[in-house]
């Protein structure tokens, strides 16, 4: 789920049904994004961080990215997924 406002986005991935997980926020003011963890992730924290920079830097703004996954991210389902993301923040 991709919610967009005018200052940023809010990401929502899950498996199953839909929760929050996993919370990462990234904010692109300049050169290089701040990021913070705001829920820690069992696994794929990698995932999270690079996608709420990947989004903030392209939109410059806030990227609010929530992940609720049971089992680890293989590298090319991460890539799928990120550019799912990536299509849906550039089609809104």
């Amino acid at each position: 789920m991709v919610l967009k406002f005018e200052n940023g986005n809010f990401i929502s991935v899950s498996e199953g049904a839909e929760k929050l997980g996993s919370m990462v926020v990234s904010l692109s003011t300049g050169p290089t994004p701040v990021t913070t963890t705001v829920i820690p992730a069992r696994t794929d924290s990698l995932f999270l961080k690079l996608t709420a920079e990947r989004i903030s830097t392209s939109t410059k703004g806030i990227a609010i990215v929530s992940a609720f996954i049971e089992k680890e991210l293989n590298p090319e389902t991460a890539k799928v997924i990120m550019s799912n993301i990536t299509e849906m923040i550039q089609n809104i």
